[in-house]
């Protein structure tokens, strides 16, 4: 596989502090990658590495077949957006857009055929003689990825850049992203902590701590078989719900206090028995039900009925842990009622409770 990024044991450290732990990443040709994260975890760092920001401590970042660890950002072939869109505000839209081709010294017709092509596909024609204090947050934003794409680049760079805009123009640009990748097949790499813009954008998430690629995959990968147990909470809106047991009978049932549960349906590794593990278990994949079933239901007492609009998400008791289910917003469960959840075995995931690893 041809790849338009690959980095290559890439460390960086600030005096004594590594803040990128010898990372390894190759992205395909026309992919798009996102790095998803907490603030902190390093993912906006490694977009500046590899946009030429930085200078690495150790390793490599080669572009397109190019080893460009040392080159200028200018000879890197790409393009970058950013957060706060970085306008030149005495500019209108047409003069941000040109801004860069002029300085290249490009040809007048070809800098106007780029740039009508750029507004066309952004639909910011009618935009190109207003200044930037003129335009919408979300207008601003399309301007600032049409001034990355009129350099005709194979390769852009997203640095959190819905981050600024309401929920429902964050929504709205999401879309016109993926339109935009679509249409042109470039190699994107997206930053963000925004974990639905991730599962809705990427081809694959690098979901990323302390600097560290924790996992790195397709995006129901990550949300169905998280690799450990930061990935499992990071991921998912409400988190996956923990259970804190053991598993015994040869690895074949998961007991919670005085609750076994049959794990043959179980889609992961050899379980085995382990004195300390962790079931995580997704909202969507609990079921709530009056009767009990052996080996297969968990009792719990309901504590708030939670109506989100398509679906409703009901907080429990289990134990000693707290549990939420979603379920038809018609079902209505009142507080303090008994009720049994079923589990989905093939949809869990269990984890060592000392190394966190998924099993």
């Amino acid at each position: 596989m041809q790849h338009s990024i690959s980095v290559r044991d890439l460390t960086l450290k600030f005096g004594a502090q590594a803040v990128l732990k010898t990372l390894n990443l190759d992205v395909a040709e026309g992919e798009f990658i996102v790095l998803l994260g907490p603030s902190g975890c390093g993912k906006s760092t490694l977009l500046n590495c590899l946009a030429g920001l930085l200078d690495i401590t150790d390793g490599q970042i080669w572009i397109k077949g190019q080893n460009v660890t040392w080159a200028e950002p200018s000879e890197r072939g790409i393009g970058m957006v950013f957060q706060s869109y970085a306008l030149y505000p005495q500019m209108t839209v047409r003069g941000n857009l040109s801004f860069g081709l002029k300085n290249a010294r490009m040809p007048k017709d070809e800098i106007d055929k780029r740039v009508a092509r750029a507004a066309e596909i952004l639909q910011i024609q009618p935009l190109l003689d207003r200044k930037p204090g003129a335009l919408s947050g979300g207008q601003r934003q399309r301007v600032a990825i049409g001034r990355a794409l009129v350099r005709d680049v194979d390769v852009f760079l997203f640095d959190e850049p819905l981050s600024n805009l309401d929920a429902k123009l964050r929504s709205e640009l999401r879309v016109e992203i993926k339109r935009l990748h679509s249409r042109l097949n470039n190699t994107m790499v997206y930053v963000t902590h925004d974990q639905i813009e991730a599962l809705t954008l990427a081809d694959r998430i690098a979901v990323m701590r302390g600097g560290i690629i924790q996992q790195l995959d397709a995006p129901q990968t990550i949300y169905n078989r998280p690799a450990n147990l930061f990935v499992a909470g990071f991921i998912g809106s409400p988190s996956m719900n923990f259970l804190h047991g053991r598993t015994v009978d040869g690895g074949r049932t998961y007991r919670i206090g005085e609750v076994s549960l049959d794990l043959a349906g179980y889609d992961g590794g050899a379980v085995m028995e382990r004195d300390k593990a962790i079931l995580g278990l997704r909202p969507e994949h609990l079921t709530i039900q009056d009767h009990a079933e052996p080996g297969r239901t968990i009792p719990a007492v309901v504590e708030i009925d939670e109506p989100m609009g398509a679906d409703s998400l009901v907080w429990l008791k289990a134990g000693e842990a707290q549990m939420s289910v979603r379920v038809p917003v018609e079902d209505r469960l009142e507080k303090g009622r008994a009720v049994h959840l079923q589990v989905d075995m093939t949809k869990a995931s269990i984890f060592d409770a000392v190394s966190e690893q998924r099993v």
